[in-house]
């Protein structure tokens, strides 16, 4: 007999507790910030939101699927009260920028700029990898009152790119119009359109690219309605980025997982390990007729390559990106 399996148990049970003891702190956060009158910016919610991402960062093994009943409807209330939150708190700092006269010269302000810095890199390094020219022109789905994705990537990545941002929200359109109509460039390059995006059908064909944002439908069967119908209108060929969350950061944010991408070739799926929370998951529409989408089309999940992970150097950040290992299904 061998002595190995002894030596594994004791770590596996540490795992266990690890688990345990962060599923504790979870819950114990979501029963003081659900007891909060207001989600809006204050020294509690900002200091009780702090705590949250700060307990949900660090790289953890916890699958988000297998926990019970009562957790997951914890992490359902809790996923829709930081979204709750975030909206606030952009909405916020949307209104501080815009008495600035030069409102893009102070973005540092909001206190996350950074973050957002650091994934329209990492997003415009994974889109470059599997995009063949600059698109033209690029749809954000859910930009809200602050779209700094589409900000930072038209000024810092995509400099002849049109940006068209929706949002659902007419004040958050009329908030982010404002940030960027004093710029000479970006004013006409960031276009708004108030729509829900289950009604946009026809000029979803013009885009190269589709962003989904991370809080465009807050549950499954929103986040997969949403998925289906961009499968049926986006143009066959074109590029769908999503965020995603892994590990523990699956309770502040949805899980997309390449299953749900019906109708869509899932290229590659990356998950951060520095404070980028989301993870970013690129697909490409299947370049078939959309009858054949109708019939049930799964997704294809495609082998990555080693090669990919070389264009994150830029970043700094070695151990920034994990991949996640997908298999040739079709072998």
């Amino acid at each position: 007999m061998t002595s190995e399996p002894i030596q594994s148990y004791p770590h596996s049970v540490d795992m266990v507790c690890e688990e345990e003891l962060l599923i504790e702190k979870v819950c114990e956060l979501y029963e003081q910030i659900s007891r909060l009158e207001s989600l809006k910016p204050c020294k509690n919610v900002d200091m009780l939101f702090t705590q949250l991402v700060l307990t949900c960062i660090p790289a953890s093994p916890i699958d988000v699927t297998k926990l019970n009943k009562t957790v997951q409807e914890v992490r359902c209330h809790l996923i829709k009260l930081c979204g709750e939150a975030e909206g606030h708190l952009e909405r916020h700092y949307s209104s501080i920028l815009a008495s600035y006269d030069n409102p893009l010269d102070h973005l540092n302000i909001f206190p996350y700029y950074s973050n957002y810095l650091k994934l329209g890199l990492l997003e415009f390094t994974i889109l470059s990898q599997h995009c063949t020219h600059v698109p033209t022109k690029i749809a954000f789905v859910g930009s809200g009152p602050l779209p700094l994705t589409s900000i930072v990537l038209a000024s810092n990545h995509l400099p002849s790119t049109t940006f068209h941002n929706y949002d659902m929200d007419p004040l958050a359109n009329s908030n982010a119009m404002r940030l960027v109509s004093s710029h000479p460039d970006l004013s006409k390059r960031m276009l708004f359109h108030t729509s829900d995006i289950l009604d946009v059908s026809n000029s979803l064909k013009d885009y190269e690219v589709v962003y989904l944002a991370a809080l465009v439908g807050m549950d499954k069967e929103g986040k997969n309605r949403i998925i289906d119908h961009l499968a049926k209108t986006m143009a066959p060929g074109a590029l769908l980025m999503l965020r995603s969350a892994h590990g523990a950061r699956a309770f502040l944010y949805p899980v997309v997982e390449p299953c749900d991408l019906r109708g869509f070739e899932v290229l590659s799926v990356f998950h951060p390990t520095d404070e980028v929370i989301n993870s970013v998951v690129i697909a490409r529409k299947y370049p078939l007729p959309l009858h054949s989408l109708d019939q049930g089309l799964p997704s294809i999940i495609l082998p990555n390559k080693c090669s990919e992970i070389q264009a994150f150097n830029p970043l700094n950040h070695p151990n920034i990106i994990e991949e996640l290992a997908i298999e040739d299904q079709l072998l």
